[in-house]
């Protein structure tokens, strides 16, 4: 499990990194306030997926299936409550928040799609 986990930290300090390099650089009008609260929500709910999904394969591979499926949506619906909760209480500009969102949002699902892709493939090559 450890081996699955070292990709995703990884995966995690190279998508930190832009945005920290235009908070350093004083560039702070590409960046939404609490920019970090919505990183470690996203990073922890596809933390989470992805633990979840090689658990159940390994438990029961037939499930495999539906369970990254309904990860997938719990993740989604998880995203889209946070988004409301922070849009109703921070002002923000909408095209940025937009921005943070998508590029947080889609890269850590394509990561987590990657991965556990990757994991299935190397399963049926057994």
């Amino acid at each position: 499990m450890v081996k699955k986990i070292v990709p995703f930290l990884i995966f995690t300090i190279v998508l930190a990194m832009p945005p920290l390099a235009l908070t350093l650089t004083c560039n702070n009008s590409w960046i939404i306030p609490r920019f970090w609260l919505l990183f470690a929500f996203v990073g922890g709910l596809t933390l989470a997926a992805v633990i979840g999904v090689l658990m159940a394969q390994k438990r029961d591979p037939e499930t495999y299936t539906q369970v990254f499926m309904g990860a997938t949506v719990f993740k989604l619906l998880a995203c889209l409550v946070f988004v409301l909760i922070y849009v109703m209480f921070n002002k923000v500009d909408k095209p940025i928040f937009m921005l943070n969102f998508m590029y947080l949002y889609f890269l850590n699902t394509g990561f987590e799609i990657y991965i556990l892709l990757r994991n299935l493939r190397n399963q049926n090559l057994r």
